[in-house]
């Protein structure tokens, strides 16, 4: 939903459960029979970070935030299937969500296509280890992301894996 990364949800049906894990013990603290958010959250001091998912989820609704996943995973996908038709390269991972890594042979080869990429200008992809090999990493997360930037993206990576 392109809010903060350390902006999160758990949604517990126990509310035991979650002031036992999270919840902390202080004469200073409020204690009351609703509870205190300090049961909620991991810190004592914090911004309010629920009103940023909060806004996104009132602006996009259900059916928004569903869109806006399927978009992202159907991305995702595209740049598997785009990689999988290039000379030596291989996806590496199920693309079962917003994340694709790929190898291009060797260490040495993956890592000369992610210089050359970024080189490029394109778009700007990392680098990873992934179960002891060097991979390129796309992760898809951003909600501006359109099929074009996803088919330059492709070009771009093509003529990195072709200079490499």
């Amino acid at each position: 939903m392109n809010v903060p990364y350390d902006c999160g949800l758990a949604i517990v049906r126990d509310a035991s459960a979650v002031r036992a894990a999270m919840g902390r013990r202080g004469d200073y603290l409020i204690r009351h029979e609703h509870g205190d958010p300090i049961d909620k959250v991991p810190e004592l001091s914090r911004r309010g970070r629920a009103f940023t998912v909060w806004a996104a989820l009132r602006s996009l609704g259900r059916s928004g935030v569903s869109d806006l996943v399927e978009r992202l995973c159907r991305h995702a996908s595209a740049f598997a299937a785009g990689i999988a038709e290039i000379d030596g390269a291989t996806v590496l991972n199920e693309v079962a969500f917003t994340q694709v890594c790929a190898g291009f042979g060797s260490d040495g080869r993956t890592d000369r296509v992610l210089a050359r990429l970024l080189d490029d200008g394109t778009a700007w992809i990392s680098g990873s280890t992934w179960h002891g090999r060097r991979v390129m990493r796309i992760s898809v997360s951003n909600w501006s992301t359109t099929d074009d930037d996803v088919a330059r993206t492709l070009d771009a990576i093509r003529r990195a894996a072709a200079e490499a």
